[in-house]
């Protein structure tokens, strides 16, 4: 099984680009989602972690925010609770999909949790950053103190453009991104 992994900044349009390859996708943050919705597991250690941040199940995401932005270290010990549970959902999507030929995971933090593989296929989704705030700023539950934390752990850009095999530019075209995104799948095929 080949697996491609999906590379930019926040709000550069990975998970569009992802949905655009019509392959299995694997989604970390809709995966988180569903954690803070639905696992108590995680609750209660973050409950026992940060007990000041976290009164009542389900997570909320205003409790998530309070306690990112609170205190520096509070995000690292966030990440380390909820990257565990996510693993074992990307575990379990590999073993539902293992009979695929290609598989897509759309994981911001792929290289910062080291949870790709040498053999992964690595795309760079570049996008203007003026566009990327203009969309960001759109978004419901934005806030550009927690972008600037998330920042803060991301590997540079720079170095994940180097990492990958293939860019696709994102520039929120929805066709010439397909287009792209075809021509890459021709290429692995």
């Amino acid at each position: 099984m080949k697996r491609i992994g999906i590379l930019g900044d926040i709000g550069s349009g990975k998970t569009y680009v992802a949905k655009c390859f019509g392959l299995p996708v694997f989604n970390a943050d809709l995966e988180v989602a569903k954690i803070y919705n639905n696992n108590r597991k995680v609750f209660k250690k973050l409950k026992k972690e940060l007990p000041r941040y976290f009164d009542s199940f389900p997570i909320k995401k205003k409790e998530i925010i309070n306690a990112i932005l609170s205190k520096n270290g509070n995000l690292k010990i966030i990440i380390k609770i909820v990257h565990n549970e996510v693993r074992k959902k990307l575990n379990s999507f590999l073993k539902k999909n293992n009979k695929k030929k290609i598989i897509v995971l759309d994981i911001p933090l792929l290289l910062e949790n080291k949870i790709n593989k040498k053999k992964d296929i690595l795309i760079f989704v570049e996008s203007r950053k003026s566009e990327i705030l203009k969309r960001l700023k759109k978004r419901k539950n934005f806030n550009i103190k927690i972008f600037n934390n998330f920042k803060k752990i991301q590997l540079s850009l720079d170095l994940k453009r180097k990492k990958s095999q293939f860019i696709i530019k994102n520039n929120f075209n929805k066709n010439s991104v397909k287009v792209r995104a075809k021509e890459i799948l021709k290429d692995l095929t």
